[in-house]
């Protein structure tokens, strides 16, 4: 498991987030984004997995491609990607404490977490969750 505690120099690039881009991952970059995502998620009735990620992480970047094929595999859920820099107040109401942490969100409250990059223990979890969330004839 890794965490990240520096944080970025000067002279690095802020804001561009090519490692947590694609698939069905929504990168979330204002408060007002988070909150329109997650009543979204709650009139749809999708889950959220809510990955706090930095830019200059680490082990953000060797879970991010995961994540990302999570997303893909996963059309029901809903991916949300938070830069801890770019939106500190949304990691102090969540209690980020390391980079990365995966939230589960059920109708915006928290249902389960992953602190640090453990490939395994995330889609553990996530199978768990889609798992519990189809209907009975459906599985």
């Amino acid at each position: 498991m890794g965490l990240c505690f520096s944080s970025t120099k000067d002279d690095e690039e802020p804001a561009c987030h090519p490692h947590f881009t694609g698939g069905k991952v929504t990168v979330i970059t204002t408060k007002d984004a988070w909150n329109q995502k997650l009543s979204e998620a709650k009139t749809q009735s999708k889950i959220v997995i809510a990955n706090f990620s930095a830019s200059w992480c680490g082990p953000c970047k060797s879970i991010s491609t995961l994540y990302i094929e999570l997303s893909e595999k996963h059309p029901s859920l809903m991916f949300l990607t938070i830069d801890v820099d770019e939106l500190p107040e949304l990691s102090t109401q969540w209690d980020v404490k390391a980079t990365p942490t995966f939230f589960f969100l059920k109708d915006g409250q928290q249902i389960d977490k992953v602190v640090g990059a453990n490939k395994p223990e995330l889609q553990e979890k996530l199978t768990a969750i889609v798992d519990s969330n189809v209907p009975g004839d459906q599985k």
